[in-house]
């Protein structure tokens, strides 16, 4: 505690240039990024695939999955150069005390006294810029659902559909966000300097209410889940569960055709109970093996306790977070920086934190996804160690064909923002060695690409 108050009285100088530093960190950002997203450029532009896929997948689909990855990556800049242009005009025409501001008269004018306090402020402040950023990324939003995806096969939204799920995210962001956000302020404004232990446990409740809520009250808001109808697939999953004494208690599919040709398998719930979840798409593009070997992938995570690892190191970054917090919590210097003179609210305050922490985020980011392809290279290993090794490998390869995810990876843009090793490493450690020298590698239905984030499974 000592240390963290000596660290508060440090940084809170007058005249500290936390605007310029937040901006230099937010550029310096940009610029390193950008330079990442050219060095990845340049392999899609590559004309032959990697040596190690070029059994497996024929120049047509290589080119099509380079066409998609460069006009992916072109989206990128301009979405990133929007985002950039976005935040720096936030900070230069004082955006946060205007609206900050602005919601203020609104209550002072409109709302009864009794609710005049810095909660209610806050969150009609908070609900006002989320709905106004929202309304700024529309365009962004738009263009990448039936614009890019949808020239490449992939988009099954429609825009009645996507502008639905658009209000139904809001109107969650009010019916969730309001009691927690109330709750993280009354946290900090009764416990005193040592909030950030109370809001620490607040965060592993709300987390642990969220994995229970999840899939009663929200999930079913975007899709459907049924349950897997009888057959091989079904005894195959159930028998892999039971071999790995898996605590499953439902085992269902899910509609994920709806919105897009998104194929994925996943499991969520406590650790007495979970439940197994696959994508429709990816039981209609896939031989039942395959769907087994997908899943003793994601259960060699549950195996090897990588998700309690990760959920242990999610705790203690939340409780880091929250004590650094605190030693800026009540930086007189950094709220008049950005235009709050008169008041200093507790939100105002965490969101120029984070903006502060922004370098530090980014080699948590670095060493996060370095921890995650060693984790994705494990359960691969665990899925081999089951005897399915060749499955597996054979649903990585369709699943990347109908993907038209990126065949190959500049190290450095790679180590940086890929969670999962690359499709050629990952058969390497497979030791995938195909029996088939012909050019499209497995038999499958390429023209109906099916969309995933290029490192799920």
């Amino acid at each position: 505690m000592d240390f963290l108050q000596r660290l508060a009285r440090f940084l809170d100088r007058p005249q500290f240039p936390w605007k310029g530093l937040i901006v230099g960190f937010s550029l310096s950002q940009y610029v390193f990024e950008g330079f990442l997203s050219l060095r990845q450029y340049k392999v899609l532009q590559q004309k032959t695939p990697p040596k190690a896929l070029k059994g497996e997948v024929s120049q047509e689909v290589f080119d099509k999955s380079q066409a998609y990855g460069r006009a992916k990556a072109q989206f990128g800049f301009i979405s990133s150069l929007y985002g950039q242009v976005q935040n720096i005009g936030f900070i230069y025409y004082d955006v946060l005390p205007k609206i900050w501001a602005l919601t203020g008269i609104w209550l002072t004018q409109y709302g009864p006294t009794k609710y005049s306090g810095e909660i209610v402020h806050t969150l009609i402040f908070f609900f006002t810029f989320n709905i106004f950023t929202t309304l700024l990324n529309l365009p962004i939003s738009y263009y990448s659902t039936f614009v890019l995806e949808e020239k490449f096969g992939f988009n099954k939204q429609t825009v009645k559909l996507w502008i639905t799920d658009m209000l139904k995210g809001q109107a969650l962001m009010v019916a969730f966000g309001a009691p927690l956000l109330s709750g993280f302020l009354a946290i900090i404004q009764q416990t005193g300097n040592t909030f950030f232990y109370y809001l620490w446990l607040f965060g592993v409740g709300v987390q642990v209410f969220m994995i229970t809520i999840y899939p009663i009250a929200i999930l079913p808001l975007f899709n459907k889940l049924s349950p897997l109808e009888e057959g091989p697939l079904k005894t195959g999953v159930e028998a892999l569960a039971k071999r790995l004494q898996f605590p499953l208690k439902e085992l269902n599919v899910i509609d994920g055709s709806k919105r897009s040709a998104h194929s994925n398998a996943y499991f969520y719930g406590l650790p007495w109970k979970k439940h197994i979840v696959i994508y429709d798409t990816l039981i209609e593009k896939s031989e039942t093996e395959e769907v087994v070997a997908v899943l003793s992938h994601e259960l060699g995570h549950w195996s090897l306790s990588h998700t309690t690892k990760l959920f242990g190191i999610a705790q203690f970054h939340m409780f880091y977070l929250f004590a650094l917090f605190s030693v800026f919590i009540n930086n007189r210097s950094l709220y008049q920086s950005f235009g709050f003179h008169k008041e200093f609210p507790i939100i105002i305050g965490f969101i120029l934190f984070s903006d502060a922490l922004a370098p530090m985020d980014t080699v948590v980011k670095l060493l996060m996804n370095i921890l995650s392809r060693k984790f994705e290279f494990e359960a691969d290993e665990f899925a081999v160690k089951l005897g399915y090794s060749r499955e597996l490998a054979k649903s990585l390869i369709k699943l990347q064909i109908q993907n038209l995810s990126t065949m190959d990876a500049d190290w450095l843009y790679a180590s940086y923002h890929f969670s999962h090793p690359i499709l050629p490493e990952r058969l390497g450690a497979l030791g995938w060695y195909s029996d088939e020298k012909k050019a499209n590698g497995v038999e499958m239905d390429s023209e109906k690409p099916v969309k995933a984030s290029d490192r799920e499974l």
